[in-house]
This record gives structure tokens, sequence and C-alpha cells, in this order.
């Protein structure tokens, strides 16, 4: 066994990138702190062919110079748009026919591992605040919650971290 090269992996261009069928699933990214781990979801949000981010609340946007540092030229692939108020993120999103999920443990969460999309797969996640999750707000305007089940003592993922759990599985769904 080897590791493969740079030039065997066939990488798409930026602009092959950009012309390529996306997955319908769009990330919202609900007043994160870290622009670490900003940088970290567009990079995951670009190896899975993901439609767009939404930057809301005081989320750093990819202009921040720390998004760049860990996004490794992803900010280049990857659309996004930003919104102030994530109430105006998610009824854009339901205008368009995306059923809008927080990531949360909340009551009748759905397991991640049991959850199934809806036939038409235009899917929205959000992903909270390091501390204090998704926005109660949010919560209220979502078709449902996915919990990530854990099976340890601190029952939390870095954000990023979770990221990568979710958006795999729906584009292995």
């Amino acid at each position: 066994m080897r590791k493969l090269s740079i030039d065997e992996l066939n990488r798409k261009t930026v602009e092959e990138f950009k012309q390529a069928e996306k997955n319908k699933v769009i990330v919202l990214l609900d007043n994160i702190r870290s622009a670490y781990n900003v940088g970290s979801i567009f990079r995951t949000a670009d190896a899975f062919l993901i439609e767009a981010i939404f930057i809301c609340g005081y989320t750093p946007p990819p202009t921040h110079k720390s998004v760049h540092k860990t996004a490794l030229g992803a900010v280049e692939t990857v659309n996004w748009m930003q919104f102030d108020n994530i109430g105006d993120a998610i009824n854009q999103l339901k205008q368009n026919d995306y059923k809008v999920y927080a990531i949360e443990q909340a009551e009748q969460s759905i397991k991640l591992d049991t959850f199934n999309q809806s036939s038409n797969k235009k899917t929205a996640v959000i992903f909270g605040n390091e501390v204090v999750g998704v926005q109660n707000e949010a919560m209220q305007l979502c078709d449902g919650c996915i919990e990530i089940p854990q099976q340890g003592m601190k029952h939390s993922l870095n954000v990023s971290v979770a990221a990568g759990i979710v958006l795999w599985k729906l584009v292995n769904s």
C-alpha cells in the first residue's frame, strides 16, 4: 500500500468545481466564534460538493484572514452568502423548498444514523455557536432537529467535527 500523489488524486480546478453539480445541501453557520472552525467547515463543504454556506450573525466571513488559514482555498470554491439574522436565512431557504434542520441535542431530535432526507433532497443544516448551540429563535423555525448520537461523557463535539460527520452522512444517504 502507498499514498497517492497529488497528481493521482485528480482534484478539480476551481473552475471545474464551480461547474460541477453540487449536492443539494446548504450549511448555515449560526454565530460561530472561531474563524478557524469556519475555515474548516468551508474545507469540508468543498470536499463534499456542498451547494453553499450561509454565514449568520457574528460568524466570521470568508474574507477574514484566519478563515483562510484552515480553509486552504475552499473560500474560492464554495458559494456563500451573509445574513445579519438567521431567521432571514431560514425564510429564504424555505421559500426555495429546502427542509431546514438544526444540528442540536433537543426534544424530539432525529438521530443522525436514522435520518432520511425528504424526496426532494434539498436540505439545509444549522450549526450553532460553540458554547450555546443553535439559537432558540432558529430552532422554532426549523422543520426538525438532527442529533449526532454520542456515547461518551462530554456529549459535545467541536462544530467543525460535527459538520464533517453530518455532511458526510447527508451526501452519502
